[in-house]
């Protein structure tokens, strides 16, 4: 079968691969379309440097074989992540943090081949008449719910988004639903435009001052007041430079909900958590029953997928627009 093959250095588009067998826990699932995310170009630059196998995570598709007969024909999404099934984790209802998961795209072969496998409880049907170019989005916007499930939002104070790009986009839309007043704040005035039915815009310009040394002047964050602050701050901006702004923008004993995935580390002045008592919220996987509801019911829209061919795969990677996938209909 046709997939795109990384071998933890470099990705290569193959034929040759065998069409994976199924366990009988598991589902055989024939893809119709899968969506590349930054983290699939964060695999590229070493974000899993022990993961060899199949690529992406975003997909929709047909269930070709299954033990559950009743989903055999049916349109599904899916989560990414397998627990062991017996662990703390698993047994209290974090199998997205059991030690020894499997994580389709990252750690075992996920959706950018013609054929997957997948744990039969982690699929999702997809609703009667919505459509798989729309479906395939569930997987991102059910991680941009997972905000609400971590976080209680008092709708009567404000909220900031940073980064203006596809993750941005949909935790600003979902932060929206609340009736939150919301502001995102991003570098491209073009794509800021997108925003402007859900939310105020700003430039990440806008908070930058200046300060002297070494006989010249230095870029350097403006001091704000509390009302020009935010009491959540969603950082999903993708860049290290993100959290810098993040912690400039919350308010004390506010709360930043961090989105981004990256690969490399940051310094930080930790003493600023403690004194300012700021929350920090690591934040990634989410619902997808929610997810497909708001996508089937229409309280959520977003641009068309760029599709490629996946031998094509070179361009969905440096594809700028909203969202880049492969279509192996």
């Amino acid at each position: 079968m046709k997939a795109l093959f990384f071998d933890g250095y470099k990705a290569e588009y193959r034929e040759d691969l065998p069409v994976p067998v199924r366990e009988p826990h598991q589902s055989l699932i024939r893809i119709l379309l899968a969506n590349v995310c930054s983290t699939d170009r964060e695999v590229l630059k070493g974000y899993r440097p022990d993961f060899k196998g199949i690529m992406g995570h975003e997909f929709v598709g047909e269930v070709v074989e299954s033990g559950d007969e009743s989903l055999v024909g049916r349109l599904v999404v899916g989560e990414l992540n397998e627990g062991c099934g017996s662990c703390i984790y698993c047994r209290t209802g974090r199998e997205k943090h059991c030690l020894d998961r499997k994580v389709i795209g990252m750690s075992r072969d996920g959706c950018f081949a013609e054929y997957m496998t997948l744990a039969t409880h982690l699929l999702h049907v997809v609703p009667e008449g919505l459509a798989p170019e729309k479906a395939v989005f569930a997987e991102p916007l059910a991680a941009a719910l997972e905000i609400l499930e971590q976080v209680k939002i008092d709708p009567t104070l404000n909220a900031a988004v940073i980064g203006d790009g596809r993750l941005g986009f949909m935790c600003a839309q979902i932060l929206a639903l609340t009736g939150i007043d919301l502001t995102v704040i991003g570098h491209h005035p073009d794509k800021l435009k997108m925003f402007e039915p859900y939310a105020k815009t700003r430039l990440s310009s806008d908070y930058i001052g200046s300060v002297p040394g070494c006989g010249a002047v230095l870029p350097a964050y403006r001091k704000l007041a509390a009302d020009e602050q935010f009491e959540y701050v969603v950082e999903a901006s993708g860049a290290p430079a993100g959290f810098d702004l993040a912690m400039n923008i919350v308010r004390r004993m506010g709360t930043i909900v961090l989105k981004s995935t990256y690969a490399g580390r940051k310094d930080l002045d930790m003493s600023l958590i403690p004194v300012n008592e700021i929350t920090v919220v690591g934040s990634r996987c989410g619902p997808f029953e929610p997810a497909l509801k708001l996508l089937s019911e229409g309280k959520v829209s977003f641009p068309d997928v760029e599709l490629y061919d996946l031998k094509d795969w070179q361009k969905a990677m440096d594809s700028k627009a909203f969202k880049a996938g492969f279509d192996f209909r």
